[in-house]
Formats: C-alpha cells, sequence, structure tokens
C-alpha cells in the first residue's frame, strides 16, 4: 500500500465514506507474498516512504518479472530494478514494459515521479566513474529528486570542479564519486554546506586493489561531514541522498 493510498484509506475513515471494518481488512491484506523464490514487501513504501526496489544481480529474469508483476498488482506505480544487465533486460521486456538504462544497468517499470523537490549534486572524478554515477542520478530520479550532474571534475584539474562552486554551495545533499586515490570526497567536504556521500569506486590501477584504496582514503577524510558508502554502491548512495534531500526540502 503506497503512502497517498493509505491517506486516502484514513481519510476515508475520518469522514465515514469507509467503515473501519473495510479499513482494517485493506490494512491487513498480506504485507508480502511468498512466490516461493520471493517475499515482495508490499508494505514498504507505507513503512518507509519508499516501495522496494529489485536488485537484478543474482536473479533469472522470469524471477525478476515475476517480482515486478506482484509489486504492480498491489500498487507499486514504479519499479525500480537495480543491476540489470542487457540479456536480462531484453528477456523482461518480453513479459512487461521496461526502460532500460544500459549505462546505468537499471531497469524502470512504470512512470518516473512527475514531480521532483530539492537538489542533489552528483560529481565524479572523471569519465570512468559514470556507471555507478548514473546508477546513483537515476535511483534518485526515480525517488522524486531533482538531480545536477557534475562529470569529470576531478582533483587531477581542480579548476573544474571550482568552476561548480554555485552548484555545490546550493545542495542539498552531494554524492562524490571517485575512483584512484578517491580525493574527491575530501575536496568538496571543504566546500559543500550539506552531507557529502562517498562513493569509492573501482577505476584505477593495481595498487587500487578494485577501489579499497579509495574506500580507505574516503573513510579516512579530513573534511567533516563526509560519509562513506561501499565500493560502486551508487543506489546505497542515491537512497541516503535522497532522504537527507526529502527532509530539506520539507
Amino acid at each position: 500500500m503506497e503512502h497517498d493510498d493509505l491517506r486516502i484509506l484514513l481519510n476515508g475513515v475520518a469522514n465515514g465514506s469507509i467503515s473501519i471494518e473495510n479499513a482494517i481488512l485493506e490494512i491487513k491484506k498480506a504485507p508480502f507474498e511468498d512466490l516461493g523464490y520471493a517475499k515482495p514487501d508490499y508494505h514498504r513504501s507505507a513503512r518507509q516512504g519508499v516501495a522496494e526496489v529489485i536488485y537484478g544481480a543474482g536473479k533469472t529474469a522470469k524471477q525478476i518479472a515475476g517480482i515486478a508483476k506482484a509489486l504492480r498488482e498491489h500498487g507499486q506505480k514504479t519499479i525500480l530494478i537495480t543491476r540489470l544487465n542487457t540479456e536480462k533486460a531484453d528477456k523482461i521486456k518480453a513479459e512487461i514494459a521496461l526502460d532500460y538504462r544500459a549505462d546505468a544497468r537499471i531497469g524502470i517499470i512504470g512512470e518516473m515521479p512527475s514531480e521532483r523537490v530539492g537538489k542533489i549534486v552528483i560529481a565524479t572524478g572523471g569519465t570512468s566513474d559514470i556507471p555507478v554515477a548514473e546508477e546513483a542520478a537515476i535511483t534518485a530520479e526515480v525517488l522524486g529528486n531533482n538531480v545536477t550532474r557534475l562529470y569529470d571534475v576531478g582533483v587531477a584539474g581542480i579548476h573544474r570542479l571550482l568552476s561548480h562552486t554555485d552548484d555545490i554551495m546550493s545542495a542539498n545533499a552531494i554524492i562524490a564519486i571517485a575512483g584512484m586515490e578517491g580525493a574527491l570526497a575530501s575536496v568538496i567536504g571543504g566546500l559543500a554546506d550539506c552531507p557529502v556521500i562517498a562513493v569509492p569506486t573501482s577505476v584505477g590501477y593495481g595498487a587500487s586493489f578494485g577501489g579499497i584504496a579509495a574506500l580507505l582514503s574516503m573513510l579516512n577524510s579530513c573534511a567533516s561531514g563526509v560519509s562513506v558508502v561501499n565500493i560502486d554502491n551508487g543506489f546505497g548512495a542515491a537512497y541516503q541522498a535522497s532522504m537527507i534531500n526529502k527532509r530539506t526540502s520539507k
């Protein structure tokens, strides 16, 4: 049950158009369903404000389509599928309408939000970080946030970042995405007056250890207000940034 549906239901009880018994029946409808291979959470939107997201890696196309259909049947208007490869996306399209964003490895079922609030800035150290950044950007947009993309503004040419000071200072939350030594997050943290969420990426040469060097650098940032998510976790960063932005924009 979506937040808006719950509000309508409670308003109906308040004005007498819906009986208490019928309202209880609607609320008691199974909060999840056992599909055998998955248990879709139908009450997550009412409980957390954001509906369930499908993690595509490790699931078959048939399983993903089945979960998505179950969510749609229970009123979820927009379904986000992360870590979805092209092969699975093509198979899902044969069963249900899917908007596939290959760069981000994201699939979207349903409509994008017509209204977006606030401002989240997503900055990358280099062009090679864009796949993780697009996962974050599209996730944030699906969750109803305005997004400004600042790509390839790493510290190797810091003047590129400094030319976007206005964007940095007007954001409610910033996602700083970088591989190599991961210095971008500290630099942005020293400029911004809002929370900065750092995302280390697995971009870099051998001694970067698949993003561990950037992760440790970001964890040891001397800039205040910087938090860190896992390597390549654009989705997690966007989810957290959305929570910050939504509360700031109220």
